[in-house]
């Protein structure tokens, strides 16, 4: 065996290597608009892909353009999330600026937990979160939070600050509240922080699907009488199957009164704060004492970017703050968090960058456009669909998502398949009280009026 390959490579190479991959990446965005959203392959050609891929690696450096074709038939046999077509889920569409500066974050590694290590990256941070919790949310000069890999890893640090706070050290009997249509992570993040499955109280949703108040109400009641300790109430800005959104400032309303930490998840919906409508719409949220909200929906943002943003980020250090040793020597950075101290994770990268070039190069009123497109889209996609013959259309969209459904789940499900058959257009179902629901999710920020219409036509053509 000769000498090993040398980790680091002469410029030369790579110039190469990140050139190729640019062009690959700039060829891909230039003919986005008329990709397929779906691309799969035949089942036994995936099988050889995945056999290639899941292979070890080798042990002899391999050839580059082998290697990035290679990369290249990976991502083919995909969900196109780049795709205007894809409206089956909150997917935001991965801005360019916000990949590259994950690249340059990641290629220059700088230490992203500990603000000594990097304080102006973590001052970026600061700034992009602060303009989260007081600019978006409309939380109190002083908020902050932590940012994260996405909506659950946020929704679990948001459950352990309120355990913390409400119950402390002994949280036995603690229960919350959620709504029939709360997303998931919530009580799996109850199961990871200890509670048991007894503890998630399932609030009935109204015929509207939001979250009932007044049985909320007769719930935390019941439980304190049985001995039970309600400590948090979470309300959902943007249901996951249908954008419906939770009667927060009633919400509010209810914690205070019962001394609950008032969570709301507007993973998908927060954003939409940014515009008149969704002040309007989530209009309750400014009152919560957390907030989660994923970039990576709607502020269209690549996968791995959430966030968690809280009245009193002193709180989350003193749920999660524990330290080590070996970092006797580590000094703090006056006006700056330590985020190792206010999160999971002891080892990170810098993330603001990922928000913080985006909203430099386009400017907030390009996300603002954006978004007020999107639910002119929605309302302009519910009007055509209730117009259609053996088409019903139960909810009126509270954001960017129009949901439907056909006079059976057959005929539903056929609707689905043909729409979906066609390639460019891809939609999901959920299943609502006993129906299933067809979801046109849109929230891309490459979806345009053409790509919503070509989808309804579809959905015209299998419902006659």
């Amino acid at each position: 065996m000769g000498d090993p390959q040398p980790l680091d490579p002469d410029t030369a190479q790579a110039r190469l290597w990140g050139e190729a991959i640019l062009g690959e990446v700039v060829q891909h965005l230039a003919g986005v608009g008329a990709s397929r959203a779906a691309n799969p392959v035949p089942a036994e050609q995936r099988s050889s892909i995945v056999r290639e891929f899941i292979a070890p690696p080798p042990e002899s450096p391999a050839d580059f353009t082998t290697v990035l074709e290679q990369l290249t038939r990976a991502a083919a046999d995909s969900l196109d999330t780049t795709a205007p077509g894809l409206l089956g889920g909150f997917v935001g569409g991965g801005l360019y600026a916000s990949a590259l500066a994950a690249f340059h974050t990641a290629a220059l590694n700088r230490f992203g937990s500990l603000a000594f290590a990097a304080p102006g990256f973590t001052a970026i941070e600061e700034g992009v979160l602060r303009w989260i919790a007081t600019g978006v949310v409309g939380l109190p000069s002083g908020s902050s939070g932590i940012l994260t890999t996405g909506g659950s890893a946020a929704n679990l640090s948001a459950l352990i600050a309120a355990r913390y706070h409400r119950l402390g050290e002994d949280f036995t009997g603690g229960t919350l509240y959620v709504s029939e249509f709360a997303h998931h992570s919530v009580a799996k993040a109850a199961r990871v922080a200890g509670l048991p499955a007894s503890a998630v109280r399932t609030v009935p949703g109204d015929a509207d699907l939001r979250m009932d108040v007044a049985a909320a109400a007769r719930m935390i009641a019941d439980d304190r009488a049985a001995g039970r300790r309600p400590f948090l109430l979470v309300g959902t800005a943007g249901h996951t199957d249908t954008g419906t959104v939770d009667p927060l400032g009633e919400l509010a309303d209810l914690a205070g009164r019962e001394d609950l930490w008032f969570h709301a998840d507007a993973a998908y919906g927060g954003f939409f704060r940014l515009t008149v409508r969704g002040q309007a719409r989530l209009t309750g949220i400014e009152r919560a004492d957390s907030v989660t909200i994923d970039p990576h929906k709607s502020l269209f943002l690549p996968f791995g970017t959430g966030a968690l943003v809280l009245r009193d980020p002193a709180i989350l250090a003193a749920a999660h703050g524990l330290t080590g040793p070996y970092l006797r020597d580590v000094g703090a950075e006056e006006g700056l968090p330590d985020y190792a101290e206010l999160g999971l994770e002891l080892s990170r990268e810098p993330r603001g960058t990922m928000l913080w070039l985006p909203l430099q190069l386009h400017g907030v009123a390009a996300f603002r456009s954006a978004l007020d497109e999107k639910l002119d889209l929605a309302e302009h996609a519910n009007r055509r669909l209730a117009g259609l013959s053996g088409i019903e259309t139960p909810w009126r969209p509270d954001l960017s998502t129009a949901v439907f459904r056909a006079r059976d789940d057959a005929a539903t499900s056929r609707i689905l398949d043909h729409v979906n058959a066609d390639g460019r257009i891809y939609l999901t179902s959920t299943t609502i009280r006993g129906y299933r629901i067809i979801r046109l999710a849109i929230l891309s920020h490459r979806t345009r009026a053409a790509d919503v219409d070509h989808a309804l036509d579809l959905v015209a053509e299998a419902s006659v």
